[in-house]
């Protein structure tokens, strides 16, 4: 509950205005039944109780009822959308906001479809159970406590009927929710794998398509559809038995109440008025109890959602810079060091990822970084912002280990262009200034010089101002390549790693770019990671790597001489220009 708590102190005035709206709708709905009954006395001619002024007083006390009845109803209604709307908002801003201080690793932890389920299926499921909460709690519980004393001093010996009928109705509300919990779980589940292939579906829509791959994701999505159709009816079979069993005891009890009932009206122990207003009050305590049975089929699909989300607002991101010994420092010069530095992905995995990394990079330079697929390259330049920290050994950035630096001015001053290249909904000139919001028109356009970019940008006719859809889809492979280095280049970086980030590009443009950045960057370290020899070759010095270790380091025509792993690159590379 302490978890909670915090989302329902700062609207706790809407949480107690909802219960006490209800609750005035409960005191209309318990004195209803006995003006009536009061009424029907009062009309009976054998009583001889006529009285005019009796009536009307009687009917202004029903009218005052039913007002008051409707006010409670729609105040309950009104605060409690209030408080559990603003509640849930709470709720998915925590989320969120834990989810963007996630470590990669945290993240890898969580599918994405799993996460947006969890922000907004999950995060629903718990508005809706406050809002009923809210309406239900005490509405239910009251209605049925003020019915049943009601009940009592009506007739004491026709009450002694509830005291077997209402605990065997809690005792199978109680067996179905107990059944139906994990299968909420479950269900909750199917709707993470549902979302993540219609995530990925649209996202790839176009590799889909090009492969004419239409049947397979159509089959992958009916198997998760169906998937969660199973679980679901699994879920809602258990509770679909509550209606007919509240019903069954509902009903039943009301036949033994008018049977045993009757017979004291035909003996003129019970006055038919008493017997309808008692009639009536064991309708609002069973109505009740299913209100309350409703309450439970909500919190137990709640309770699995909240489960979930808690395991988001509990995950503690893998990096923080909580114990920084240097939070104010920042990136001066871009020196990089790496002392006998290992890493896995998985911790209890026995096989290193990265292994015995000793590695000296001075400022201003260029370093090419090249090495067969799954050789660790992104890794080792991943372990320098901190994507993710190293498992053994130390990462040194101007001398200071990057665990020393905050978060925020560590990666102020290290731009990396990602092997994905992801652009976001917006404008060209919007997403370039990711590299720095503050950016002006002009270093804009001379980053996007620099990258290549600015012929293909001023050739479109909004220019800058072109919108780009989501991921960039609407432009090319090389084009937002060059976006991605532009918008890299804008934040003025100490030190800049670009991982394969021109493989999409033809090769003198390349060339371009790598000239721009040697002559306008010459204070910047500089990590290229890439695949053709032809892209590090002119390099300061060349790191080669193998099996997550550095198998050599040099400059282009020492390792043709001493490496082997360099020299069978360049001669596969070399005899493939020549096939060609």
């Amino acid at each position: 509950m302490k978890r909670w708590l915090k989302y329902v102190l700062p609207y706790k005035k809407y949480f107690i205005l909802g219960p006490i709206c209800m609750l005035v709708e409960v005191l209309g709905e318990i004195v209803m039944p006995r003006l009536l009954a009061l009424a029907l006395e009062n009309g009976d001619p054998d009583t001889g109780a006529r009285s005019v002024g009796l009536a009307v007083l009687l009917g202004v006390g029903m009218v005052l009822a039913a007002l008051l009845m409707m006010a409670g109803g729609i105040g309950g209604a009104y605060f409690g959308a209030k408080a559990s709307v603003n509640f849930a908002t709470d709720v998915r801003r925590d989320a969120y906001n834990g989810i963007q201080k996630f470590a990669f690793a945290n993240i890898d932890r969580f599918s994405s479809g799993s996460l947006v389920t969890r922000l907004t299926n999950d995060v629903t499921q718990i508005q809706n159970f406050v809002n009923m909460l809210l309406r239900m709690a005490l509405r239910a519980p009251g209605i049925m406590i003020g019915a049943l004393i009601m009940a009592i001093l009506l007739n004491p010996s026709l009450s002694a009927i509830l005291a077997v009928t209402v605990p065997l109705t809690i005792l199978s509300v109680l067996g179905v929710i107990a059944l139906g919990f994990p299968r909420f779980a479950r269900m909750q589940t199917k709707i993470d794998a549902l979302n993540s292939t219609v995530r990925e579906n649209v996202t790839n829509v176009r590799v889909v398509k090009s492969f004419v791959r239409e049947d397979h994701e159509t089959e992958k999505f009916r198997t998760a559809n169906e998937n969660l159709k199973t679980a679901g009816l699994g879920a809602m079979k258990i509770m679909i038995l509550l209606s007919p069993v509240m019903n069954i005891l509902m009903y039943a009890t009301i036949l033994i109440i008018i049977w045993s009932g009757h017979k004291e009206v035909l003996n003129g122990d019970m006055p038919y008025w008493d017997l309808s207003a008692f009639i009536a009050y064991v309708n609002q305590i069973l109505h009740s109890l299913m209100g309350v049975t409703m309450l439970f089929m909500v919190s137990s699909r709640a309770m699995a959602a909240g489960k979930r989300i808690c395991e988001v607002l509990d995950e503690k991101p893998d990096l923080s810079d909580l114990t920084a010994a240097y939070p104010e420092k920042t990136v001066t010069e871009g020196r990089i060091e790496m002392k006998n530095v290992s890493f896995r992905y998985f911790k209890n995995s026995e096989e290193e990822v990265l292994s015995g990394i000793d590695l000296v990079i001075e400022p201003g330079e260029t370093v090419g970084i090249i090495g067969s697929t799954g050789s660790g390259k992104t890794t080792l330049v991943s372990l320098i912002p901190r994507l993710y920290d190293a498992d053994g050994g130390e990462v040194l950035i101007d001398g200071v280990n990057v665990k020393d630096y905050s978060l925020s001015h560590l990666r102020d001053g290290i731009s990396m262009v990602l092997q994905k290249n992801l652009l976001f909904s917006g404008s060209i000139a919007d997403n370039l200034r990711w590299g720095n919001e503050n950016a002006t028109d002009e270093e804009i356009s001379e980053a996007a010089v620099r990258a290549e970019a600015d012929t293909f940008i001023t050739s479109f006719p909004d220019g800058y101002d072109t919108v780009l859809e989501k991921g960039g889809l609407n432009i090319s492979g090389g084009q937002k390549q060059r976006l991605c280095i532009a918008r890299a280049l804008l934040k003025k970086p100490k030190i800049l790693i670009l991982d394969d980030s021109t493989s999409a590009v033809d090769t003198a443009t390349e060339r371009r770019i790598r000239s721009a950045l040697k002559d306008g960057l010459s204070d910047c370290t500089k990590l290229i990671i890439a695949q053709r020899i032809s892209s590090v070759m002119e390099a300061d010095k060349i790191i080669v790597m193998e099996n997550g270790r550095i198998s050599g380091v040099g400059r282009h025509e020492e390792l043709l001489a001493n490496n082997r792993d360099y020299r069978e690159i360049y001669q596969s590379q070399t005899e493939d220009r020549k096939e060609a």
